[in-house]
């Protein structure tokens, strides 16, 4: 797994994102790329922007019993794996916009750093660590990555 902390990962990252198009097509999903990219912004989105709202108290337990080990963990998503509401995109989206976001949210993370993260909340589960939260990064863009065979 890439540690998006580190320059060089986040620089091989960056390449993978780079060899899509707007023709590229997914392996698998309902997805086409630009809302892949969108998709994936969301978790930064969520970092980064004040725009998603928080889970009530009660959902928020859940989803630490339920979905936080999936999500934070080192095992690898499953292909068609159900989404979470709020990271559905179902509109079209401008590929060269949502690829020049997710570039600049890639570059942000990296330069805040490990330390930055580590005990950060997340809106969903809580506090996290930096381990944690690379693991939720890496794991979910190299996905969706994989998803459109980069």
């Amino acid at each position: 797994m890439k540690n998006l902390f580190n320059v060089a990962d986040v620089d091989s990252t960056i390449e993978r994102i780079n060899k899509l198009g707007t023709s590229s097509k997914p392996i698998w999903g309902k997805m086409n790329v630009s809302q892949m990219l969108a998709h994936c912004n969301v978790v930064y989105e969520m970092v980064f922007d004040d725009i998603h709202a928080t889970p009530n108290a009660f959902k928020r337990i859940l989803l630490k019993l339920f979905v936080k080990k999936a999500v934070v963990g080192a095992k690898p998503y499953k292909r068609n794996s159900p989404t979470a509401p709020q990271f559905l995109i179902t509109n079209e989206r401008n590929f060269s916009k949502e690829k020049k976001r997710l570039i600049e949210y890639l570059h942000r993370t990296q330069k805040l750093g490990a330390p930055h993260f580590n005990n950060k909340e997340n809106l969903s589960f809580g506090p996290l660590s930096s381990r944690e939260w690379n693991i939720m990064f890496s794991k979910h863009i190299d996905h969706h990555l994989t998803q459109f065979g980069v």
